[in-house]
């Protein structure tokens, strides 16, 4: 495995930034919101046209994050060599300041499923995904964050919990960690865990970038609730504290607000990242960001 450090490079600050979405394109390119950067999904914009030339225009003011859905990172398969020429196409024309994907997998014998299907954490499942993270940084010339999922159950072959499985791939490959905190949240509460228990074994661990997103909760016939990661909320109380649990840990590191379904006015988007802003300044004082850690 190479190690590698063009996570000190990365030239998203260490505020809040905004999940750019296509009803919001026009606005960000004829309005320029002080929005300090912004992050889109990466396979929205490899087939070219009018939606790359947009981003291309944004990209003129606004430092961008790429964030992949693709790379199906978790799959015993092998990779596919297409989707990463694309996405090191993109990577090259749009230079973000970081690419990320998810500990998850989304592909088997070539079709791919429409969704981030969780995997079990076993030594073996640790040597395929740090393998395949190595050849994808290889084949992008940079390090990229790889994002723990949202889960809604245990698998009986895990051996391996969870944070120590991404803290090991980091240590391992050079890959940085995108922390997203809804998730963790999302996760724990479905499977009667504590959140905060999730975070000390990445106290020490190369952070690059937070995601914050809403969630929504569903009753089941028998009382139960369960959570669903729909990214269409406004980030619940919880989760803000949480966000702030962790950046007493990590520091100020870049954060990123998504919203994917029921997607609102630009204005609510703004609100939301004004409130990871200010958590962000508070904590920054004393904190020390992980996203510029080599």
């Amino acid at each position: 495995m190479h190690s590698r450090s063009s996570l000190a490079s990365a030239p998203i600050p260490a505020s809040a930034g905004i999940g750019l979405r296509f009803p919001h394109h026009r606005h960000v390119a004829e309005n320029r919101p002080s929005t300090a950067w912004f992050e889109v999904h990466a396979e929205n914009y490899m087939a070219g046209g009018a939606p790359l030339a947009c981003l291309e225009t944004i990209r003129r003011n606004y430092s961008i994050s790429l964030h992949a859905v693709g790379l199906s990172l978790g799959s015993a398969d092998p990779l596919d060599i297409d989707h990463l020429a694309r996405l090191r196409a993109l990577t090259d024309r749009i230079q973000p300041g970081l690419v990320s994907d998810h500990l998850s997998w989304s592909a088997i014998d070539g079709v791919y499923l429409a969704d981030l299907l969780p995997l079990p954490y076993t030594e073996e499942a640790l040597a395929v995904v740090a393998d395949n993270i190595d050849r994808v940084q290889t084949a992008l010339g940079r390090a990229i964050l790889v994002e723990n999922p949202s889960t809604y159950l245990n698998f009986t072959a895990s051996v391996i919990d969870e944070p120590e499985f991404l803290a090991e791939l980091a240590r391992r490959t050079g890959c940085g960690i995108l922390c997203d905190v809804n998730n963790i949240c999302v996760s724990a509460r479905n499977l009667g865990a504590d959140p905060y228990a999730y975070f000390p074994a990445l106290a020490a661990a190369p952070i690059g970038e937070i995601h914050l997103a809403g969630h929504a909760v569903r009753v089941l016939d028998d009382g139960q609730e369960i959570r669903i990661d729909d990214h269409g909320a406004t980030v619940a109380p919880e989760v803000w504290a949480l966000y702030a649990h962790a950046l007493g840990l990590f520091g100020p590191v870049p954060t990123l607000i998504e919203w994917d379904t029921r997607i609102p006015a630009y204005s609510v988007l703004e609100a939301e990242a004004a409130q990871a802003q200010r958590l962000l300044d508070r904590h920054g004082r004393a904190g020390v960001s992980h996203a510029h850690v080599a």
